[in-house]
């Protein structure tokens, strides 16, 4: 599937947002318009050992960031969350790679009628013990190491699937407090009806490709959240809400508008790609979004007032913004990993709008 046809499949999905289609319904749009007689052959096994490259990694979350700035509202501290007593933050080793495992306990934590507009995940950077470095060889010299977040997903049949949330280059000689931005893992968890603890995982990995990188990246330590640790600087899950009794978005329906006695508004609708059985393995990240949908009804003007052949007004989107989404394509005989900002994703408002 090449670019061309990603972008109708996400047109598309605006259109799934607006108008509600069956799942089903969707499908089969998507294959007419794409002309398709099935969906693209992948399955759970094409993501054993599935390595995002770099490039593609980077490209996606410096799109993400972009859509990130372009909707924060101005927020207010609501409180730190810290890391479960009692919790031992496993940490996994591997040739290329070490993975820290962390739990934070959100029930209860989210103030009622707010929103969260922006989630930091501060880990604290312990001093280096130069004597954990490699020997020097002559290689290129190797100075960062990449830090990656992950949301993680426990599925129905026991076993767990990772999404990307965050990920930047971290200096290895360097101590002290980094952030990442976590705020699309909080919006996961929200949405998760179990409410279960939040799991992260953060990835330290070489900033190249080689041996001599990833041995430089073990050198590169975060304090955990094991109470038997008493090293400074836990962990720690910042929130910042907004209190949506003095700052509403104006345009966005209330609990009124589902039983659409509402004028017309924004409504959510979340669209979660891993809940698509012909999309979830084939669309990568994000795990789904807020698509949102227009919703309610429009005031209809005098008839002497309405031009020749136009319709009613009706609730419609007057704007939409791009999703950043990565995915497999088929390339003949091989499958590539690419990323890709799609066009008209997100409902950003909605207004009424005279058919014809």
């Amino acid at each position: 599937m090449d670019l061309r046809c990603a972008r109708m499949l996400c047109a598309l999905c605006l259109v799934l947002a607006v108008q509600a289609f069956t799942q089903e319904e969707f499908k089969e749009v998507v294959l007419k318009q794409l002309g398709l007689s099935e969906v693209p052959k992948f399955h759970k096994r094409d993501l054993v050992d599935l390595v995002i490259p770099d490039h593609v990694k980077n490209k996606y979350m410096s799109m993400l960031k972009r859509q990130r700035v372009k909707r924060r509202a101005l927020p207010t501290l609501a409180g730190i969350l810290r890391g479960i007593p009692g919790h031992t933050g496993e940490v996994l080793y591997s040739d290329t790679i070490t993975r820290q495992k962390l739990m934070f306990d959100m029930e209860g934590r989210i103030p009622k009628n707010s929103e969260v507009t922006m989630a930091e995940l501060k880990l604290f950077k312990m001093p280096l013990d130069r004597a954990s470095l490699p020997a020097k060889q002559s290689h290129r010299p190797v100075s960062n190491a990449r830090v990656s977040v992950y949301w993680v997903q426990w599925q129905h049949d026991g076993t767990n699937r990772t999404s990307l949330i965050d990920s930047r280059l971290v200096p290895i000689r360097e101590s002290g407090w980094k952030s990442f931005d976590v705020t699309q893992a909080v919006h996961y968890w929200l949405r998760n009806e179990r409410r279960e603890p939040m799991f992260l995982e953060v990835w330290i990995e070489g900033e190249r490709v080689g041996s001599y990188a990833s041995e430089m990246a073990k050198a590169v330590r975060f304090t955990s959240q094991d109470p038997r640790d008493k090293a400074l600087g836990k962990p720690e899950l910042v929130l910042y809400t907004l209190n949506l009794d003095d700052y509403g978005s104006p345009g966005d329906c209330r609990e009124e508008a589902a039983m659409g006695k509402s004028t017309c508004c924004r409504q959510k609708h979340y669209i979660s790609f891993r809940e698509l059985p012909w999309a979830q393995h084939w669309i990568l990240e994000p795990a789904g979004f807020q698509a949102y949908r227009c919703s309610g009804s429009c005031l209809q003007p005098p008839r002497a007032l309405r031009r020749p052949g136009s319709g009613p007004r009706s609730c419609a989107a007057a704007g939409s913004s791009a999703l950043p989404v990565i995915y497999l394509a088929r390339r003949g005989n091989r499958t590539e990993i690419e990323a890709a900002e799609f066009p008209n994703m997100i409902v950003e408002r909605c207004s009424c709008v005279t058919d014809g």
